[in-house]
């Protein structure tokens, strides 16, 4: 979890499936602790090769969504087996304009639920459980009713996505360092467990015991599903089969030793990728090739930290990809990028105080003119109004307090 400059890709080797690893003392080490309540221009990879039809069919910006008009939903993620924790999945809802944050409960019966996402048709709510036997619990929001538990096959999962087909769900252990698929049905509820798979090379990076993945999503194009390893400095490209759930390997990507990439996020035209890199302090502008899934990384960047301890933790692009901001736990602040050259750069434009105490997780709102950080620390949802034109942030609301606040989830 929490963890110059050489890139290297390297050809795929079969990893093995099925064999849970030890090592997720890391990924714990903050949640032991978590009850207590000059503009920079930057060098880029080289763009990956030709056009795919993918690739040029991507907008330029996406178009403006719809704008809301009442209160919405928001969830919250926390631990429950840590010293002040929560009980469950903290219910609360925001106004769109204020930014203002109201709670309203919990939704108790899943332990652990440190990391949440929906399903694209808004029906069903997923959690990862992140224990030391991981599972993922889906919940139908219609009327909070638990439709069950699945086991990921692996220690500490700390990420989960939905496939864009709504059909699968991802999800990736931290302290086995593999990477989990369960079909979804029509009601929303999970499946058995269709494939797993444990990253086994490269060797851990320095420092690490092991591998810890730490993020399991889909491409832009759709055409690939990426993991994104903090314990082996890796990021590995596999092909999803749509009928059956099962991976395999397309690419892998390295950033240089000791890195720790732990988040990824994708530019709205589909060719350039952002990761954060935990353990480093840095972020890098990754090129995406959508035909092969191969992922080219960057030279590292600076996050604003000034050197001072710091671990990234989630980087996003607005809608526009104009502008991107990261999650600094340690430094307690958002950091501001333009974005240029359609993708390919980075500059780091300064930071902006979280308002709160070791941000672990950011989030849009789906019109992406709020962003909320969960300050897992401080125990705090922040709130920003975001100017999608002139990349500024601005503190909306007050902190709404939640216990252990590890993950935000606007809907």
């Amino acid at each position: 979890m929490d963890t110059e400059a050489r890139t290297a890709e390297e050809g795929s080797s079969p990893p093995r499936r099925d064999r849970e690893s030890a090592g997720w003392t890391r990924r714990r080490f903050v949640g032991a602790v978590a009850g207590t309540a000059a503009v920079v221009a930057v060098p880029s990879p080289a763009a990956p090769p030709a056009d795919t039809e993918a690739t040029r069919s991507a907008p330029d910006a996406a178009p403006p969504p719809r704008k809301p008009s009442g209160p919405r939903p928001l969830y919250v993620g926390t631990y429950t087996s840590v010293d002040g924790g929560g009980t469950g999945i903290g219910l609360a809802s925001y106004d769109p304009e204020s930014g203002r944050i109201t709670g309203s409960g919990t939704l108790t019966g899943v332990p652990d639920p440190s990391y949440l996402a929906v399903h694209p048709d808004g029906r069903t709510l997923y959690a990862v459980d992140e224990r030391q036997d991981g599972g993922v619990t889906a919940v139908r929001l219609a009327d909070r009713r638990v439709l069950g538990t699945r086991s990921t096959g692996g220690a500490g999962p700390c990420h989960l996505s939905v496939h864009p087909t709504g059909r699968w769900l991802l999800s990736a252990n931290y302290g086995a360092g593999s990477v989990a698929v369960h079909p979804i049905d029509a009601s929303g509820a999970l499946g058995e467990r269709t494939d797993l798979v444990t990253h086994t090379s490269p060797p851990p990076g320095p420092g690490q015991q092991g591998p810890h993945a730490h993020q399991f999503l889909t491409s832009p194009d759709g055409g690939h599903v990426l993991a994104v390893d903090l314990g082996t400095d890796t990021v590995y490209t596999y092909r999803l089969d749509p009928a059956g759930g099962r991976l395999t390997e397309a690419a892998r990507a390295r950033t240089r030793p000791g890195a720790g990439p732990r988040h990824l996020t994708f530019h709205p035209g589909g060719r350039y990728a952002y990761l954060a890199n935990e353990v480093d302090d840095t972020v890098a502008v990754c090129a995406y090739d959508p035909r092969s899934g191969r992922l080219r990384v960057g030279e590292p960047q600076p996050t604003g930290s000034d050197g001072g301890t710091n671990y990234p933790a989630q980087i996003l692009v607005t809608a526009n990809g104009r502008y991107a901001f990261l999650a600094n736990r340690g430094h307690n602040s958002l950091a501001r990028y333009a974005v240029e050259a359609d993708g390919a750069r980075l500059r780091l434009l300064g930071t902006v105080p979280v308002g709160g105490d070791f941000p672990r997780q950011i989030a849009f709102s789906p019109d992406g003119r709020l962003l909320f950080a969960a300050n897992q620390r401080s125990g705090t949802v922040t709130a920003f109004r975001v100017d999608p034109e002139r990349g500024e942030l601005r503190p909306a609301g007050e902190p709404f307090a939640s216990p252990v606040a590890v993950c935000a989830l606007p809907l």
